[in-house]
């Protein structure tokens, strides 16, 4: 049966190397190089990219840095298994968003941020500072001022949510925000609350768990955060999905 996908378009990069790394890495994801797959040979690939030998190689290394792929002697090049993968990497994300996502990886992302968000708004309830506060007042300040489906939403959106990992004071909590960003990424161009009620919805827990973090009421916070994730994810229920292209499409900036 054919995986049923929705590419989510990223930004580009910025540099020679860097381009030839998404570009191997998002073909790597979306199956194209299997696990266990050689990639081509040097002269073959820097035909294939119009690069030089160096900028080849260097992009080989970031992507043996991220865990997708081993170099061997005498063997070569090599797509490693899938749970090598640093998921918790910006691009590796950013590339699993180009390549395609099905509703596990939708699924698996709200799982880790139930696993993390939550926790991290009881701390925040806690530890949060006015600065703090403030952040978290102007991040909702902003959603308000949005059209529900416009880039600036979905910015105001993050941003709220990497200010709760900041005032948790939980350095390893504040590193979940590429997790975050990917999955509201996602959930934004799948399903933004364009709808009244939805979008009520949306601001009115949101305002909730900023209310609660202001209050010092750490199980409230925890619980407001707990219902917009699972908020999301029901959303996404509604959702078609789109088989991918063979190709990564043209980038999109979402200003984030």
């Amino acid at each position: 049966m054919t995986s049923r996908i929705v590419v989510i378009p990223t930004r580009r990069a910025h540099s020679n190397h860097a381009e030839v790394a998404r570009s191997i890495g998002v073909d790597i994801i979306a199956g194209r190089y299997a696990e266990g797959t050689r990639l081509p040979g040097d002269a073959e690939m820097i035909a294939m990219f119009g690069v030089s030998r160096p900028v080849l190689r260097e992009s080989v290394k970031t992507l043996v840095a991220k865990g997708l792929l081993t170099t061997k002697a005498r063997v070569g090049t090599v797509v490693r298994e899938r749970g090598a993968w640093n998921m918790f990497d910006a691009d590796v994300l950013a590339w699993h968003l180009d390549a395609g996502i099905d509703k596990r990886f939708l699924n698996d992302l709200a799982e880790i941020r139930l696993a993390v968000e939550p926790r991290a708004a009881m701390l925040a309830a806690a530890q949060r500072s006015e600065d703090d506060i403030a952040e978290l007042r102007r991040c909702m300040d902003r959603m308000r001022l949005e059209a529900s489906d416009s880039v600036g939403f979905a910015d105001a959106d993050l941003a709220l949510h990497v200010a709760v990992a900041r005032a948790s004071g939980n350095l390893f909590m504040r590193s979940i925000g590429h997790v975050i960003e990917a999955a509201l990424r996602a959930s934004f161009l799948l399903s933004a609350p364009v709808e009244p009620e939805d979008r009520d919805t949306v601001l009115l827990w949101h305002q909730r768990i900023v209310d609660a973090i202001a209050a010092g009421d750490a199980e409230a916070a925890s619980e407001a955060m707990i219902y917009v994730i699972h908020n999301g994810m029901r959303r996404h229920e509604g959702t078609v999905i789109k088989t991918a292209p063979a190709e990564a499409p043209p980038s999109v900036d979402t200003g984030e």
